[in-house]
């Protein structure tokens, strides 16, 4: 018999009931130490004082309009990110998967209008993920994400992450833009270095194409700056941010200039809950702190301690892992022992990891990870990699 809610996922066998900071408390009373924040959602940890309490004043006073009213709430968020980024304009969404939607939308309907309609073609990248959707799984194009789902949303191009030569010669009359996350995350913690950020920008100005920008999981502070594109020094003209802009309420939202949302006119897309006044008002609260420059050289700060103390561990710990990858509060430790073995030690052990692709287990803790939090979880994982170590013995 089926059970209630539909099984499409595998959980752990965890009841989480409280959450306090980076940590998460058990049904059963265990405090488990949680470096994965929801999937890099928790960017100020569970119950931040300063995000209960927007959400708790705004539910007190108006849930949900719709968006055939102003919504002060929206603007107010809309006006903070302008102010913070590259962008002129913002559509809020509630997640990563319809800010991809839109994304896609956005670049054809653009150069519908400017009279090229045989400009539908976007390139992405193996590896890359960018939702659950028709267009999400049709363009990252992994069988795993795709299988059984055809007939596929047409119009993408599917290159090797990390060719540029191949994406020069993938451009043809058909190309309309180029999608790619700056860090990759499902895809195993994998950065496109800041020399192909630039290059791919450089190949878009040439030939007239837009550049999108997939932040969903490296933006809103996760890298140490608000957005991972600004340590290339470049700007998209569409850019996909969800997660962490919410804290942990359901938001996302699509950044873009003034030229690439030319095409998006009263009537070209909508949403019912996006831009709601409960999420505008918790991520307002989100962006003030954490596009506090003060904050982020924190991030830094102890980002660099967190990296340092996995290298260490690394060292100690040959036969179980290998690397440490990514960069900020979004690191990537690539393991020899099968990363999913690694992830069930670390419950054992009451550490929170998330494992990914190219058998990585990804550390997404909350920005406002403390020195002791960090000398805990390097405690945990090492109890976590000894377990491991002495299942390979016996194996």
């Amino acid at each position: 018999m089926i059970p209630s809610v539909l099984p499409t996922y595998n959980r752990a066998p965890l009841q989480f009931v409280k959450g306090e900071g980076a940590w998460l408390i058990e049904a059963d009373g265990r405090r488990f130490l949680d470096l994965g924040a929801g999937i890099a959602v928790n960017a100020l940890g569970h119950a931040h004082p300063a995000l209960v309490q927007a959400l708790t004043d705004q539910a007190q006073a108006l849930w949900h309009v719709s968006n055939l009213y102003e919504i002060p709430q929206q603007q107010a968020l809309a006006d903070k990110l302008v102010e913070h980024t590259f962008a002129d304009t913002v559509f809020f969404t509630n997640s990563g998967t319809e800010s991809c939607e839109l994304a896609v939308k956005m670049a054809r309907k653009y150069f519908y209008d400017k009279g090229q309609p045989e400009k539908v073609e976007i390139i992405t990248f193996d590896g890359s993920f960018h939702g659950r959707s028709s267009a999400g799984i049709a363009a990252a194009g992994s069988e795993k994400m795709t299988k059984g789902f055809g007939p596929l949303l047409g119009g993408f191009v599917h290159l090797t992450f990390g060719d540029l030569d191949g994406v020069t010669n993938a451009i043809t009359e058909n190309t309309a833009a180029i999608m790619i996350e700056p860090v990759q995350g499902e895809g195993g913690i994998r950065p496109v270095p800041d020399a192909e950020l630039k290059a791919l920008r450089q190949i878009c100005d040439d030939n007239g194409l837009l550049l999108i920008l997939d932040e969903v999981q490296c933006g809103v502070g996760r890298t140490g700056k608000l957005f991972a594109h600004e340590w290339a020094g470049i700007t998209p003209d569409i850019m996909m941010v969800a997660k962490g802009i919410g804290g942990g309420f359901p938001l996302g939202a699509v950044l873009a200039t003034e030229e690439a949302a030319s095409g998006m006119v009263a009537g070209t897309h909508g949403s019912t809950y996006g831009g709601n006044p409960l999420g505008c008002a918790v991520g307002c609260a989100v962006i003030d702190h954490v596009a506090n420059p003060d904050f982020l050289a924190e991030v830094n700060r102890k980002s660099g301690l967190l990296r340092q103390k996995l290298e260490g561990l690394i060292a100690d710990h040959p036969e179980v892992f290998e690397e440490v990858r990514g960069s900020g509060m979004m690191l990537g430790i690539k393991c020899k022992a099968t990363n999913i073995d690694v992830v069930n030690a670390g419950y054992d052990n009451q550490v929170v990891t998330v494992p990914a692709a190219d058998n990585v287990i990804r550390l997404l803790p909350p920005l406002t990870l403390t020195e002791d939090d960090i000398a805990e979880a390097t405690n945990r994982l090492d109890a976590a990699a000894k377990q491991v170590e002495s299942q390979l013995e016996i194996a």
